[in-house]
Parts: C-alpha cells; sequence; structure tokens
C-alpha cells in the first residue's frame, strides 16, 4: 500500500468533525506551499516578464479595476 492510500484510509476513517478540521489544516498547508513557490519563482526572476507585460497592459489602459 503506498502512502497516499494509507492516507485516503485514514481521511475515510474521520467523522464530519474530524474532515473539517482536517480540510482547514490541508488548506492552509496547501496555500503556504503555493505562497513559498511563488516566492521562490519571484527570487528568480521568473515571473519578471508577466509582470513588465501587466504594467505595460495597464498603462496602456487595457485594464480594469476590480
Amino acid at each position: 500500500m503506498t502512502r497516499i492510500q494509507v492516507v485516503e484510509q485514514e481521511v475515510k476513517k474521520l467523522d464530519k468533525a474530524g474532515l473539517a478540521v482536517f480540510r482547514n489544516w490541508f488548506r492552509k498547508y496547501d496555500a503556504a506551499i503555493w505562497d513559498d513557490q511563488i516566492e521562490k519563482d519571484v527570487h528568480a526572476g521568473k515571473l519578471s516578464r508577466l509582470a513588465r507585460e501587466a504594467l505595460k497592459a495597464h498603462k496602456a489602459g487595457k485594464t480594469r479595476e476590480l
């Protein structure tokens, strides 16, 4: 049995309250991993081209306020 299968089995055993706690923890955990990756990509310059294109589009009036 793989680690993923073990985790799946354990998650299926959770009651409604336990599942809610797990879901909340996993959402925060997943968001933190995403944030870390974005930060690494920014520092590595991987998003510079996209930022320049976005600023250029904004200066050209091609954006709108959300």
